[in-house]
């Protein structure tokens, strides 16, 4: 990325609430190779901490979270003040019509289906960090 005067801008920091410690590992590497900074937290009410302290540019939300859900999670982030308006993109493996609905419903600003196209994540990704308006 490159600001207003050509120099060059450090990437996005993502927020990767996920469970699968495989699935954690291969996008934080995906991510990482593309210049993203990227936190881990492997439950929701973890990745909800992470939030506060880290204030991310965007939330990658897994759905089947232990104990608390993604959509609950993503519904608490967006009655957060602060984190509110963080994007929330649910990276998840539920797929069944009315899925993406239901992930739209609770508050996520995207959604992108697993198994991952490791070659499409990074534009994904980029595409929904354009969309939100800078702060």
């Amino acid at each position: 990325m490159r600001g207003a005067r050509g120099q060059v801008m450090p990437k996005a920091h993502i927020l990767y609430i996920e469970d699968n410690p495989d699935n954690r590992i291969l996008v934080s590497r995906v991510l990482q190779a593309e210049g993203y900074t990227v936190t881990l937290a492997n439950d929701g009410p973890s990745g909800l901490v992470a939030a506060r302290q880290r204030r991310p540019d965007l939330v990658l939300m897994d759905i089947n979270l232990p104990e608390v859900d993604g959509y609950a999670m993503t519904e608490l982030f967006r009655a957060t003040p602060g984190l509110n308006v963080i994007p929330i993109v649910a990276l998840t493996a539920n797929v069944m019509k009315g899925d993406r609905e239901r992930s739209l419903a609770a508050g996520c600003s995207g959604y992108i289906q697993k198994p991952i196209d490791v070659d499409a994540l990074p534009y994904q990704i980029a595409d929904y960090l354009a969309r939100t308006p800078s702060a």
